[in-house]
């Protein structure tokens, strides 16, 4: 299948879609964006994902399962143990694919934005401390900044298998949601 690109047309109204992109390029953001669009299911794998203290829970796998066995929601593409259950049923990527240095500036600015104003994230959690950046391999920020070029390869592989549409840039994003996917959303209506 054709990579597409923002102006490209659909070749079907989606139903079941992943959002991929690097921490900080506006996953969640889109997806929610989509799925208020399009009248979807939003799920949240972080907050699935995540329990107290950030230890991950048990039933994560059997639940992302059993939102996947449905017709109609919209989430992020991550979490290696996830993806397979969700790409089985998964009708469109979105892949925001945005430059290295916008999508680092908005993973920064997020968590000290998060950190400063003590935000609950998922089951009590907040963004630790910045200086953990420094000590923690596993902080946020270190993850975002190793896991770009892997998540890069593992969406190109994706193009083969289901409908991919690259996104680079807010504007494209902007163009995309008002466009090609408002057009099919057009198209359902009538």
């Amino acid at each position: 299948m054709p990579l597409l690109g923002p102006a490209d047309p659909l070749p079907h109204v989606p139903r079941r879609v992943l959002v991929a992109g690097n921490a900080g390029s506006g996953k969640s953001t889109l997806c929610r964006r989509i799925a208020e669009q399009h009248d979807l299911r939003r799920v949240e794998l972080d907050s699935l994902y995540w329990g107290p203290r950030w230890t991950p829970r048990p039933e994560f796998h059997t639940e992302v399962a059993a939102f996947a066995r449905e017709d109609h929601w919209v989430t992020e593409y991550q979490y290696k143990v996830a993806r397979p259950a969700l790409l089985a049923r998964a009708d469109t990527v979105v892949w925001l694919d945005h430059r290295f240095p916008v999508v680092m500036g908005r993973l920064v600015s997020r968590t000290i934005r998060r950190r400063a104003a003590g935000v609950e994230l998922w089951n009590g959690n907040q963004e630790p401390s910045l200086w953990s950046a420094f000590t923690d391999s596993g902080h946020i920020l270190r993850w975002g900044w190793k896991s770009y070029r892997r998540n890069r390869a593992r969406v190109l592989a994706l193009v083969d298998d289901v409908v991919v549409v690259r996104l680079r840039g807010q504007a494209q994003v902007e163009r995309w949601l008002s466009g090609p996917l408002a057009s099919v959303g057009e198209e359902r209506a009538r």
